[in-house]
């Protein structure tokens, strides 16, 4: 340690202190890893922010006083940065003789629950074949509210998942908007004629642009990508199970 002391022209204590600040570094990132696995075995593809928020008390408790920006920067350098995927399938047929409604929600501050729906269609690979996902979520809490899944694109399966919506409802009185795509699920009479009869207003895209349903876009994207449901080659009865465990997760325990 003297010999290299002299070598870069630094006291014996520096070298020390670089030592032992390694040493503890490597010990916070030893800690740091073994947290983030625990998350990831019921979020697999949970980026850092949101594994920052999640584990921030539990950092605490460890001795590590980290920021998000330096949490990051561990991960890179643990080699546990989520890379994303691009994946596209579009489940939307707009070209149909249904009435298509008016966007109500373009400018709307959503300020409470129940004031807003957000419906959409996903798509998930499965041993035989594709299944889709239809889902109702809650614009403000983000919370998934109601959801389906079906090896088919029938009218019928994005009904359900907007009948358990409203049997979750927890301010039924409350008046409260459905934004969706311009898909033939959501502008037949077997799906609109729900809506209407529970007093629930009609709002829709002016066209296909995820953007104007940005938010159900949003949890597509969490759903297939931090909970890798999107490509598990399982068989049905397996995913339904993974679909149902991942939004149990998602709706108690990831921060939105």
């Amino acid at each position: 340690m003297t010999h290299i002391a002299k070598t870069f022209s630094v006291s014996r204590k520096t070298i020390i202190r670089w030592r032992n600040n390694e040493i503890l570094e490597n010990n916070q990132l030893k800690k740091i890893k073994l947290l983030v696995n625990q998350v990831r075995k019921i979020m697999p593809r949970c980026g850092s922010i949101k594994l920052y928020h999640i584990l921030k008390f539990d950092l605490i408790c460890e001795g590590i006083n980290i920021g998000r920006d330096k949490f990051h920067k561990a991960l890179k350098r643990l080699r546990l940065l989520v890379p994303r995927k691009k994946m596209f399938f579009r489940t939307t047929d707009s070209n149909h003789l249904f009435n298509k409604h008016s966007n109500l929600v373009k400018g709307l501050k959503i300020n409470k629950p129940e004031k807003l729906w957000v419906s959409d269609i996903t798509y998930l690979k499965t041993k035989h074949g594709n299944m889709y996902l239809s889902l109702i979520t809650d614009a403000y809490s983000k919370k998934i509210m109601g959801y389906n899944l079906a090896d088919n694109l029938k009218a019928e399966n994005s009904k359900f998942a907007l009948i358990n919506a409203i049997k979750n409802r927890i301010y039924p009185n409350r008046k409260l908007i459905h934004h969706s795509d311009r898909g033939i699920q959501y502008c037949c009479p077997e799906y609109t004629n729900v809506l209407d009869k529970f007093k629930i207003k009609i709002s829709m895209t002016t066209k296909y642009d995820p953007y104007e349903n940005a938010i159900a876009e949003r949890v597509n994207g969490i759903l297939k990508q931090e909970f890798s449901i999107s490509d598990l080659r399982i068989n049905r009865s397996e995913i339904e199970n993974v679909v149902k465990k991942s939004i149990e997760i998602y709706n108690n325990f990831r921060p939105h």
